[in-house]
This record gives structure tokens, sequence and C-alpha cells, in this order.
């Protein structure tokens, strides 16, 4: 059953990110515009891995490109990263939000903007799409910047807000990079 959930994540979280889409007016109605932002990065990203990762679309990618045609990011990875490593931070970021603090949902609204800044600056860099620009473009950037710029201007938030959250977004990011390029020194 392991190896079903690994192999086809991104169907159920497609399907289940339409789904929280259409239910947050009804779950959101009694929350503040800056947790809704909060919470909204969740079914956002869930929307985009679909694009990114249907059919294996940016393993494939990055194989090709980083790799050379070695397998440095397989279906396990792909699986951790996104569903522990993105579900389970924005989870996490969300439940801060609203138990602790509204600035600590900030993680899963930088997560999500450094995420398209990645796409965006992969996409100048080669002059060719990745799996996830168009989503990156469409969803992350509108919903990504009105996160941070509500959730910003609620009181009590700061910059350290910021700066955790931006730090805790590139961190993964970066840990991916080094993850994939360890691999591909090992298979060398």
């Amino acid at each position: 059953m392991m190896n079903r959930l690994v192999a086809h994540w991104v169907y159920g979280g497609f399907l289940a990110g339409l789904m929280i889409l259409a239910l947050t007016p009804i779950i959101a109605a009694t929350w503040t515009a800056a947790l809704t932002l909060v919470f909204l990065q969740l079914p956002v990203y869930m929307v985009h891995q679909f694009e990114e990762h249907d059919d294996g679309r940016f393993a494939t990618a990055i194989n090709t490109l980083i790799g050379k045609g070695k397998i440095v990011l397989d279906d396990a990875a792909v699986f951790v990263i996104n569903v522990p490593g993105v579900w389970g931070v924005n989870l996490v970021s969300i439940w801060l939000a609203f138990g602790v603090g509204i600035g600590w949902g900030l993680i899963g609204v930088y997560l999500t903007i450094v995420n398209a800044l990645a796409h965006i600056g992969q996409a100048l860099r080669l002059r060719a799409y990745n799996p996830g620009l168009a989503t990156a473009v469409v969803l992350f950037l509108p919903v990504g910047i009105a996160g941070a710029l509500v959730v910003g201007a609620e009181p009590g938030v700061g910059a350290g807000h910021h700066l955790v959250g931006l730090a805790v977004a590139v961190a993964i990011h970066a840990g991916i990079v080094a993850y994939v390029f360890t691999r591909r020194r090992r298979l060398a």
C-alpha cells in the first residue's frame, strides 16, 4: 500500500486541494483575512503540485537537467519532500498561526513565495517552462504576496516572524538542492 501512496500521492492531493478550496468559504467564515490566507497556502500548494508532479514531470526534469539521466530524485524522495515537507510544514504553520500567533503563519506563506521564485528563476535562467511554473505565477505569487502583506500588517507581527518564515522556506529548498546534488555525486 505504501508504494501506491508514494507513486500516486499527487492525485489525491490535487483532489483534496480542490475540495479544501471549495470548502474554504464555510471553514473560514469566522476567520480573519490573515488566518484565511495562511490556510490557503496548503490547498493552493496541492493544486500546484499536480501541475508540477503529474506523470513524474518534476522528477524527470531534475533527473535530466541535474542527474544527466541518472535518478537523483526518485518517487520516494518526491513523496517525502512534498507530503511531510510541504503539507506537514503548512499544517504546522496553520496550527502555529491559529494557536500561538498569526505571525508564525508566515512560514507557510514564505514556503509558497520561495517556491514561486525558484520556478520563475529557473524559467528565466533556462528560458524554458519548468513543471509547476504556471501555477507558481498564477496562484503562488498572488496568494503568497497577499499572505505576506496581510499577515505582516497584523498587530504583533514583526521582522522576526518574516525572517523565521523566510529562513525556514529557504532552508527547505536548499535541503532539496543539497539532496539532489549529493545523490548526483554518489551516483557519479
